[in-house]
């Protein structure tokens, strides 16, 4: 499987997730956000988590307008596979590929913790690894999680099974403790906690081994 990871100013997660990529046996190339063009042999696009131009104005709305975007666009308007995390999340909100809005968390705090999350449906590259309603721990790091959307699109989410994760306890105050939302054709997933960070029990949890396994398995093979 052949991924790229985008970066942009500000980004902080970026060699995290390459490590995590690579590790798993994914062929992984690092693209800055000046970049017009991604290669068409590319099977995943990869936006990280960080700061990305300093989180002005709404998180990931400036870079949202970076001239790779537009090439993220393309990948996932051709049926790619395309992963946010945390920033990236807040990134393809933006470019309007997940549904919602990620505002300030409830409690007016950045969180920074591990808490228990349950996979919502195993029916996608992203969790096929997983059981249906698994409970796995995956580290988060944010002040903007917390998801919003409104019941006509959060009932059509629950009924096409696009809720990839939850929280198993209320965290940040998202809508129905989402923490993970797929796409209608479930080649994107946009999630707030950092499966990269959860991939030896030195840091506390090995639980996001399954998710790039899965991942780089199933997307290559697409």
């Amino acid at each position: 499987m052949r991924a790229a990871v985008i970066v942009f100013p500000g980004s902080n997660c970026d060699r995290d997730l390459v490590v995590a990529l690579r590790d798993t046996g994914a062929d992984v190339s690092i693209i800055w956000h000046k970049e017009t063009e991604i290669p068409t042999n590319f099977d995943l696009i990869a936006i990280p988590g960080g700061f990305s131009f300093g989180d002005y104005l709404r998180c990931g709305a400036i870079a949202a307008k970076s001239p790779i975007c537009e090439a993220v666009l393309k990948h996932a308007n051709n049926g790619g596979y395309v992963l946010g995390i945390c920033n990236g999340f807040q990134i393809l909100i933006e470019m309007g590929l997940i549904p919602g809005a990620l505002m300030r968390n409830s409690g007016l705090k950045f969180l920074c913790k591990t808490p228990e999350l349950k996979v919502e449906t195993h029916d996608s590259a992203f969790t096929a690894n997983y059981l249906k309603f698994e409970k796995i721990k995956i580290p988060v790091a944010h002040h903007d999680g917390n998801y919003f959307l409104s019941e006509k699109q959060l009932g059509v989410l629950r009924d096409e099974d696009r809720v990839a994760f939850s929280y198993l306890n209320d965290l940040n105050g998202s809508v129905d403790g989402i923490a993970g939302v797929l796409s209608s054709n479930r080649r994107i997933l946009g999630m707030m906690p950092h499966p990269e960070r959860a991939m030896n029990l030195v840091t506390g949890s090995s639980d996001g081994q399954a998710f790039f396994r899965a991942l780089v398995e199933l997307t290559g093979a697409a």
